[in-house]
């Protein structure tokens, strides 16, 4: 038995021209995707997010997924009755919230996204910052405020480069410093520092708002596009979970990366609508 054929639509054809010279300038490119936020709780979106991954991969690209897990990392500490509390955007971190990160990213959530993107049709590695010594890590400025967060010093990106040669990288966003002392690190400064120690073509945040709205109440105040200067100048006003995705934003346009995008991860396909087409969706910083 064949099954019939379907003639394509102008509007696909349409898309798939747009998406031809995308493809052509990111062939080869390194591009790093900060996986978190409502992408990470919707069985929907997670399998539009590892399709999507997969199909960057089929592209000639060359994608490096960094993730956190916060609303398992809560789900969890609620289940054990653990206080939740963010500072400045950053989780208020007792060694024992520390431990129980640690097994949410590395038990639970990195082993689900390598499965998923395995089960789309291309192999997926799982790492942490401790694998190969890749994040070299330091207590965060405020950590009086916020006990045990670590901030990445610096990414050594052999292993990544390795790994990435044939497989697509999933960095979960735990690490140590050079005493054994595990600290949890906020993902999306990691995600900025590993795309600059790559010096990748951009860096992708997924996140659970249209992008940095001017007003926060207010989605349709969405900032489509604004310079590195502009946005290192409005860091000090910027509260709750925004801040640390513009601060890696900043971090990563000063690293060498060549853009940055906040992407709404509630839309599915999220990634391909940004990176593809003409108009874009989020927030892009350029240098």
């Amino acid at each position: 038995m064949t099954s019939q054929r379907t003639e394509p639509t102008h509007v696909s054809v349409e898309t798939l021209l747009e998406a031809l010279p995308y493809i052509k300038e990111y062939h080869g490119r390194t591009v790093v995707i900060k996986y978190g936020g409502a992408a990470m709780a919707d069985e929907a979106l997670m399998d539009a997010f590892a399709t999507d991954i997969v199909l960057l991969k089929y592209v000639g690209m060359n994608p490096v997924v960094v993730h956190g897990g916060g609303p398992d990392i809560t789900h969890y500490m609620e289940r054990l009755g653990m206080e939740v509390k963010f500072h400045e955007g950053l989780r208020v971190s007792d060694p024992d919230t520390v431990e129980v990160a640690k097994m949410v990213l590395l038990g639970k959530v990195n082993s689900d996204i390598v499965k998923r993107i395995n089960r789309h049709g291309q192999p997926a590695v799982g790492l942490s910052g401790e694998d190969g010594s890749m994040f070299s890590v330091r207590p965060v400025a405020n950590a009086e405020h916020v006990g045990n967060v670590g901030e990445v010093e610096r990414v050594d990106v052999d292993v990544i480069n390795h790994i990435a040669a044939d497989y697509i990288p999933v960095v979960a966003s735990a690490a140590a410093d050079v005493h054994g002392h595990s600290f949890n690190v906020n993902a999306d400064a990691a995600a900025g520092k590993v795309a600059a120690a790559l010096r990748a073509h951009k860096v992708m945040f997924l996140t659970d708002v249209a992008g940095w709205l001017q007003d926060p109440a207010v989605e349709t105040s969405l900032i489509s596009e604004a310079r590195v200067d502009d946005v290192e100048h409005a860091l000090g006003d910027i509260q709750g979970g925004m801040r640390p995705k513009l601060a890696a934003c900043v971090e990563a346009i000063r690293g060498g990366v060549g853009s940055a995008q906040i992407v709404d991860g509630r839309r599915p396909h999220s990634l391909l609508l940004e990176l593809f087409t003409d108009a874009g969706i989020g927030t892009m910083v350029t240098p």
